[in-house]
Parts: C-alpha cells; sequence; structure tokens
C-alpha cells in the first residue's frame, strides 16, 4: 500500500513538471516571437516641433520635412564661419558626419581650418531655395555666399551646395557635402 501511494506521488510531481516544463517552452517561444517581430518592426521617434508640425521619425525610411529641416540646419552650420569659431565649427560639423566619411571630412576640414586660422576672412550663407530627395538621401541649397575680410564683403555670389546623407535606423549622418560644380565650365552653378 506504501508503494502505491508513492508511486501515485510520484506520477503526480512528474505530471506536474512536465506541465510546467511545457509552459515554461511555451513562454519562452512567445517571448522569442514578440522579440522577432519588435526587431523587424519599424521604431518611430516623435520630435517636438521645430517650425510647423511635430515630426516623425521612422526606421522605415526619412520624410521629406525632417530632411529639410536638417538640410538647413546643416547648411548654415557648415557655410558659417570664421576664425574666432574654427574649433567649435569643425567640431560641430564632425559630430554629424557619419563614421564612414569621418575621416574625408575631417581632411576636408582641417585644410579649411588650416588656410583660416590666421586670416581675417569670415563666410556667412543665406538660403534662397532647396531641394530634397529624401529616397536618394541627397539635398541641394542655393543661396549667397557672402565673403567677408576685416569689416569689408569682398564677394557675394550665388552657390549651390550639395549635401549627401546615410540614415541608419533612426540616425541622419551627413555623408558627404561639396559645391556643385558645371562640369563643361567647372564654374560653381548658382
Amino acid at each position: 500500500m506504501d508503494f502505491t501511494y508513492q508511486h501515485g506521488q510520484s506520477q503526480r510531481i512528474l505530471r506536474q513538471r512536465n506541465l510546467l516544463g511545457m509552459a515554461v517552452l511555451a513562454l519562452a517561444g512567445v517571448i522569442g516571437i514578440m522579440l522577432l517581430v519588435s526587431a523587424t518592426r519599424p521604431r518611430e521617434i516623435v520630435l517636438q516641433p521645430v517650425l510647423r508640425s511635430p515630426l516623425l521619425l521612422s526606421s522605415a525610411g526619412i520624410s521629406r520635412e525632417y530632411l529639410e529641416l536638417v538640410t538647413r540646419d546643416t547648411a548654415v552650420l557648415v557655410l558659417d564661419r570664421s576664425p574666432s569659431n574654427l574649433e567649435y565649427w569643425m567640431q560641430s560639423v564632425l559630430d554629424i558626419t557619419s563614421a564612414k566619411a569621418h575621416g574625408k571630412i575631417k581632411a576636408d576640414l582641417l585644410k579649411v581650418v588650416d588656410e583660416q586660422r590666421s586670416s581675417s576672412i569670415a563666410q556667412f550663407f543665406t538660403i534662397q531655395s532647396m531641394t530634397v530627395d529624401p529616397k536618394n538621401l541627397r539635398s541641394t541649397v542655393t543661396g549667397q555666399l557672402h565673403t567677408i575680410v576685416g569689416q569689408k564683403i569682398i564677394s557675394n555670389d550665388v552657390r549651390t551646395f550639395q549635401f549627401d546623407w546615410e540614415y541608419n535606423g533612426v540616425s541622419l549622418k551627413l555623408a558627404g557635402f561639396g559645391m556643385v560644380v558645371d562640369p563643361k565650365s567647372r564654374k560653381a552653378l548658382p
């Protein structure tokens, strides 16, 4: 009788253990599926309004409005400089640069810093028009590039600059920029 009782208890404990094991496996499967769904699902971040409306960032792609705002701020950052802010200017541009383009852009910026460090040349840029292409992650800005030596404006030219971007996750980084040049005349396009 004692043997039958122990055998029944063992069988009951064995069934409980097996049910608990199946429950753990089922929960692990559900957690695995949830992790897979969350990893493949587009992520979104809502930014507070800067101009007209709130902005939405998504890992699925970049919005035209966000690319326009980032291009506007980057154009002003990149093209407004003076000898007194060169270190800040260079570091600010490098902070928004993608890791892939960091070395090339830093080398180009160091050339500008070396040329302009001991001079009294400053420049600023006023935007007149902008085109953005969110699919190709490219934007073009046209405006007046003012060059000042000392207290005198020595040039006031219309120039076009192109910005190339890299979008990874929900992070937009600068991949390259430069003045657009007409290939026939090798002159800067307005």
